[in-house]
């Protein structure tokens, strides 16, 4: 198989991942049809993919299949990170009694990489997805400091005002912005530079205390932090 081939046949399974990902149980026809691929290069691609455990295939129908939740739970932006997260993680939801979650900012998107729920409490989220938009508290935390900076369209026009508030209090708070009935409290994970890599956000309902919830994050961050040292 030549490059150019080899490059085209990546490109198209990886399309086609994306839109089982986007589109949520769709058919080879409308899979096809949404990458731009013929019919049957897209049924042997899938074919090909269900087959390595990237996708499911279930009643002509296919979704995201175990080999992929696999790979990206390894994925993490900074060495050591989710390791040296998941102690106080679980610690911050026992001392909390609320959702907590490890958050990175890529490509203008909050991406949750690791959380833990109270085992007496429902996750206040109505449903487990990894992607949200940039200006969730822990989005808004990081892209402060410029760990990147948002490129999903414009930045809001008071922006620089609220940016420097984050940077002076070392906290970003959501009340209901994103989700009817969730409020959050996010805190910056320093590297082992000094440098901010990654979020710990608190996800609660309405009438908490949010400003005590990023005292008690603080303390779990600099513990990511430590550990990260260490590694």
């Amino acid at each position: 198989m030549s490059g150019a081939a080899g490059r085209g046949v990546l490109e198209g399974a990886f399309a086609l991942l994306h839109a089982v990902q986007q589109e949520q149980g769709a058919g080879v026809t409308a899979l096809a049809e949404v990458c731009g691929l013929p019919k049957t290069t897209a049924y042997r691609l899938l074919d090909q993919l269900a087959e390595l455990g990237a996708v499911e295939r279930s009643a002509g129908r296919y979704r995201i299949g175990p080999g992929m939740f696999r790979l990206g739970h390894g994925w993490q932006p900074y060495p050591g990170l989710r390791p040296a997260a998941q102690p106080p993680l679980r610690r911050l939801t026992a001392v909390t009694g609320a959702t907590a979650a490890l958050a990175v900012l890529h490509r203008g998107q909050t991406l949750v990489l690791d959380w833990t729920v109270p085992a007496d409490a429902p996750c206040p989220l109505p449903d487990d997805r990894p992607v949200w938009p940039w200006y969730t508290a822990a989005g808004k935390v990081l892209a402060a400091w410029g760990r990147p900076g948002p490129a999903a369209g414009p930045l809001p026009r008071d922006w620089a005002g609220e940016a420097a508030r984050i940077r002076e209090t070392g906290a970003a708070y959501d009340h209901e912005e994103v989700l009817a009935g969730v409020c959050c409290a996010a805190v910056p994970v320093a590297g082992a530079d000094g440098v901010p890599v990654a979020a710990l956000c608190v996800l609660t309902g309405p009438g908490h205390h949010l400003g005590r919830l990023a005292d008690t994050a603080r303390r779990a961050a600099s513990a990511v932090t430590a550990g990260l040292g260490r590694r």
